[in-house]
């Protein structure tokens, strides 16, 4: 049997989402209207061929392209706005960002002042990113502070790879590194209001539906201690559990440190103008909420200004010789081993959650967890970030708030309960999705690395998912009614 699957694995991955799609459509478990059957009944089958690696990721993210005009779903010229999204641009930026980076070096010279600061035990190097990360993230988009680290993390685990102990398993070791990435900024995210875009979602409904919300001080109390208890346990979980690395400090791995900075010498002029273009954008980044309310001119946002980043690569001089005087410090022969394929992927995501949103399932799911309202608040906020968690796997987190806080304010209103209590922990939920690539944008960048199988990052994320939901339960439950105790 083993050897029959391993021979015939594709097929029996593809016959196996076409048997679940029919089982959900004509058993229609969930017993809902036509087109919503379908359309779950759709997602189903691309979750699964994503799951099981049926066919290339980027492959099956094209297949709502085809599908949804051909069972009248959607048009054509509907589903492809998703594959044009203004996060794709966003992911496109930090591509060109990233690979200007490593043409000229800039991020080994960066990673080896990490190291050498660090050290090189593979623990302290994973919870020196993962803290740094974190930290980052909860004042710049998550996205945007994956896109920095990603680079100088793939750096660090070459040249790590190369002077570790006999012992060192760094397979693990760089595995846990890019995932740490991708979970630290979800995490970091969580833990201020203008750290991630559901927050800001959920805080603009609080205010439109309620007339008031919760301050920037009273979300910090809160959300700051739970993103350092899931940071902590990220690191136990990839290094003491799932990822041991047994990489231990290595004296002549620090000598080679020390040689490389030595022979690489002070910054060239290519890694300075690199550095510049860089640095400006990540402060773009940082300030451009100040500077859109200081000025009605333009307005600027995380894609534009990842753009912006980018296009100026192709315009600025490298100055690297007289024998090339054209030579930019990014020319598009640079970009051929891009990872274009997750653009795909994330734009097939886009599609499928915006099909779900249309189909009104986010209703159906509102009314189900209604269904299950009981007098037992924790029973009923363990349900609603459970349900958070795992359906952010599938939809655009921010659209996933955006369609559910109403859904969660009536059920609470309807409870006579702070709405509080069910409506931050679907918030946080929504950006603590680790399984699939499409969860959200830095599993999409770190799953672009080559270092993470799915399985890997199902298993993982699994785990992570577990965490995330009893945490954030336990801390709504204690510690909410004593920060806002009425609202």
């Amino acid at each position: 049997m083993p050897e029959f699957y391993k021979k015939y694995k594709k097929e029996i991955s593809l016959l196996a989402g076409i048997l679940l799609f029919l089982v959900f459509f004509f058993a229609n478990p969930l017993a809902l209207a036509d087109k919503s059957k379908l359309v779950l009944s759709l997602a189903v089958l691309m979750i699964c061929w994503w799951v099981l690696e049926a066919m290339p990721l980027a492959v099956v993210a094209l297949l709502p392209l085809v599908l949804y005009p051909l069972l009248s779903i959607n048009t054509i010229k509907e589903t492809s706005r998703s594959y044009s999204d203004s996060i794709i641009y966003l992911f496109m930026g930090g591509f060109f960002l990233g690979i200007a980076i490593e043409k000229w070096q800039l991020h080994k010279r960066i990673a080896l002042n990490i190291i050498k600061l660090t050290g090189t035990n593979g623990n302290n190097i994973i919870l020196g990113f993962i803290l740094s990360t974190g930290f980052i993230s909860m004042w710049l988009s998550n996205t945007a502070t994956t896109m920095m680290m990603f680079p100088i993390a793939a750096s660090v685990i070459h040249v790590i790879s190369q002077h570790a102990n006999p012992n060192a398993n760094i397979k693990n070791f760089s595995l846990a590194l890019m995932m740490s990435l991708a979970y630290a900024s979800n995490f970091g995210g969580i833990a201020t209001i203008i750290g991630t875009p559901p927050n800001v979602a959920y805080i603009r409904h609080l205010n439109d539906h309620y007339g008031h919300s919760i301050d920037f001080l009273q979300w910090m109390l809160l959300c700051m201690p739970l993103s350092m208890v899931l940071l902590l346990c990220l690191y136990w979980v990839m290094v003491k559990w799932l990822y041991p690395n047994h990489l231990s400090h290595s004296v002549d791995g620090r000598n080679f440190i020390l040689s490389e900075l030595k022979e690489m010498g002070p910054l060239s002029k290519q890694e300075k103008r690199v550095m510049l273009v860089f640095c400006t954008t990540a402060f773009l980044w940082i300030t451009k909420d100040i500077i859109n309310s200081q000025q009605k001119i333009f307005q600027l946002d995380d894609s534009i200004i990842a753009l912006l980043g980018a296009i100026s690569l192709f315009i600025v001089p490298s100055g690297r010789s007289a024998e090339k005087p054209e030579e930019r410090l990014l020319e598009w022969t640079d970009t051929k081993n891009m990872a274009w394929g997750i653009l795909l992927l994330f734009g097939g995501g886009i599609a499928m959650a915006k099909s779900l949103e249309e189909a009104k399932l986010m209703e159906e799911l509102g009314q189900y967890i209604a269904s299950y309202a009981t007098s037992n608040i924790l029973v009923l906020i363990f349900i609603v970030t459970l349900i958070s968690v795992f359906l952010s796997e599938v939809m655009s987190n921010i659209a996933q708030v955006i369609v559910m806080a109403p859904v969660i304010s009536a059920v609470a209103d309807a409870l006579h309960i702070n709405p509080l209590l069910l409506g931050i922990p679907m918030t946080l939920g929504a950006s603590c999705a680790g399984m699939l690539p499409m969860g959200t944008p830095p599993n999409a960048i770190v799953f672009s690395s080559g270092h993470i199988k799915l399985h890997q990052m199902l298993k993982t994320g699994f785990v992570m998912n577990i965490i995330a939901v009893i945490l954030i339960t336990l801390f709504s439950w204690l510690l909410l009614p004593l920060i806002v105790p009425n609202f």
